[in-house]
């Protein structure tokens, strides 16, 4: 039986898919359970933003798991998450990687978003919750006048309406993919590098503290964004991009 999607639980609407599944996560002894929802009232992205968009439209969907991995290494998931997600895009419409965890159409306008919520017990990953939400079926011309000038879909890309269910299908294979391989030791780090868009921009990144800015410059060992800044280098564990520029060559 397969780990990641051999159980798949459905919903028409709920507040949080990323909420129903750490529940069942803390409940029970589930590992690799998908939870999915035609619609979600409640649904949040990074920095406790909101994520809603009509029901029977998107994709929302929150996968449940025991990684094998010690909490030092659970930044990969949500970089394993990323490339799953990506590739699951892939054979609709080309989608680039936002570090750290948007997709992105070339243009810059986002596709979709990650949050991956973790369990942890002193070095121990207890428990992950990793959310992927999409926007597939959501043109342009009908999403909230406050978000066109940011967002897109995976149907506007791709010039047609595109299947969920294939969407879906092919994330859950992908994301037990990259689970597996972290698991065996195979850091996704190299392969996130050539889908990140962010590199090689000059960026603004807004911290905890502060708004960086300076180019990016590459990722380090553990996912985090190296900036060069007019002061030197500064190394972000997390952050927000709030504005990118391509490298111009002189």
């Amino acid at each position: 039986m397969r780990r990641v999607g051999g159980s798949i639980e459905r919903h028409d609407r709920v507040a949080s898919t990323n909420d129903l599944a750490r529940a069942r996560l803390e409940s029970s002894d589930v590992d690799g359970l998908v939870v999915v929802a035609d619609e979600q009232t409640a649904g949040r992205g990074r920095r406790g933003r909101s994520w809603i968009s009509p029901p029977r439209t998107n994709l929302y969907v929150s996968v449940a798991i025991h990684p094998r991995l010690s909490a030092a290494d659970a930044w990969q998931l949500g970089i394993a998450a990323a490339l799953a997600a990506a590739g699951a895009c892939d054979p609709v419409a080309p989608v680039e990687l936002k570090w750290p965890n948007d997709l992105v159409a070339a243009d810059g306008l986002k596709v979709g978003g990650l949050l991956v919520e973790t369990i942890v017990e002193g070095d121990r990953l207890r428990g992950a919750v990793a959310g992927i939400g999409i926007n597939v079926n959501w043109h342009r011309a009908e999403m909230p006048e406050e978000i066109t000038t940011t967002a897109t879909s995976l149907a506007d890309l791709a010039g047609a309406e595109v299947d969920r269910e294939a969407l879906l299908a092919r994330l859950v294979d992908g994301l037990g993919a990259e689970v597996e391989s972290i698991e065996a030791g195979i850091s996704p780090l190299p392969r996130y590098r050539v889908r990140c868009a962010t590199l090689g921009t000059e960026v603004r990144v807004s911290t905890a503290d502060a708004v960086v800015s300076g180019r990016a410059v590459d990722l380090d060992a553990t996912g985090s964004l190296v900036v060069q800044t007019e002061d030197g280098t500064r190394v972000l564990a997390s952050g927000e991009v709030l504005g990118v520029r391509p490298e111009v060559a002189s």
